[in-house]
């Protein structure tokens, strides 16, 4: 097996609650802006898909955000962007909240570095020839306003110190796929 069938099959089962978004959807194609540029998809802009959430759990203390390649050829996918943090209050994250500053992310919210070392949204960018991957974009419900992750944790990290807190949990799982050349 060369992927991870649902990296949350293996977690503790937790309520689902809603998130949309403009830019992507379940088993649809993510655009050229959610693609990278950085690692060489012309046209690929690296800007976070934007975000909206509701039906979460009671007793929601705070969100984390996250995006993970399951179908990246390595051991442990690919973690594209990691965001832990974000208030209670805050349902919804604009497209390109994402990006070196966090323009779009609220006081508080905190972007980790992704498995390309950048505190950022990095975007699909699946190897020429590879097949589709698929891209879990998932909104954590967490019981608590923050976790202990430092600044310059890993988004791994991150989804083991909160694995214990998560109240529930959004998906949309997009697709990218880079044709062979």
């Amino acid at each position: 097996m060369t992927a991870i069938d649902n990296p949350y099959a293996r977690l503790p089962q937790v309520p689902e609650f809603t998130v949309t978004s403009a830019a992507a959807g379940d088993g649809r194609p993510l655009p050229l802006p959610q693609m990278s540029g950085a690692f060489g998809i012309p046209g690929g802009e690296d800007r976070s898909p934007d975000l909206t959430w509701s039906g979460t759990p009671e007793g929601t203390r705070s969100f984390a955000v996250t995006v993970f390649d399951a179908d990246a050829p390595t051991m442990s996918g690919f973690w594209h962007w990691a965001v832990a943090g974000i208030p209670a209050t805050v349902t919804t994250l604009p497209a390109g909240a994402g990006d070196d500053t966090g323009p779009g992310l609220p006081p508080g919210a905190v972007q980790l570095p992704n498995d390309a070392r950048l505190a950022r949204y990095i975007g699909a960018a699946p190897p020429a020839g590879h097949g589709p991957h698929r891209y879990f974009i998932t909104v954590h419900a967490l019981d608590v306003e923050r976790l202990d992750v430092p600044a310059d944790g890993t988004p791994a990290l991150l989804d083991f110190t909160m694995t214990g807190h998560v109240l529930g949990r959004a998906t949309i799982v997009a697709t990218a796929e880079t044709p062979a050349g």
